[in-house]
């Protein structure tokens, strides 16, 4: 489970530090400093995409797209739930981008979690995972 954890918070860390609410994030600091810092904007952008590449293809080659479908979907109805036993309120546009990140990066811990989940499940290793 601390694996799974880590992960995710890695995730969410990735998906924050591109775009926030805050004025702390890429999109909003490149908009401000792209003519005076353009060099660290691009150094900046390419470890972002380096994440971004790690994490969605071992998402993707772990549960791919219909995999990445449902557990959105099954996170998009876990919020539901909670809107309609009045537990969160959306009302607000910040709260509505927090719940989409935490979402996204749930979605892709899930993905780099699964062939650990499923190796310990079945006890089946991915090809990948044969020289561990």
């Amino acid at each position: 489970m601390n694996g799974f954890l880590i992960r995710w918070a890695m995730a969410f860390v990735l998906l924050a530090a591109t775009y926030n609410p805050t004025d702390w994030n890429y999109v909003s600091w490149t908009m401000v400093n792209f003519n005076r810092e353009t060099a660290m904007t691009v150094l900046m952008g390419l470890l972002l995409m380096a994440g971004y590449i790690i994490y969605l293809r071992a998402t993707l080659r772990s549960i791919g797209m219909i995999g990445m479908g449902l557990v959105s979907a099954i996170v998009a109805a876990g919020v539901w739930v909670l809107i309609d036993q009045g537990i969160i309120q959306l009302g607000n546009a910040t709260v509505k981008v927090w719940f989409v990140l935490v979402g996204l990066s749930f979605v892709l811990g899930i993905g780099l979690s699964w062939s650990f989940v499923r190796r310990a499940m079945s006890g089946q290793y991915d090809v990948d995972d044969a020289d561990d």
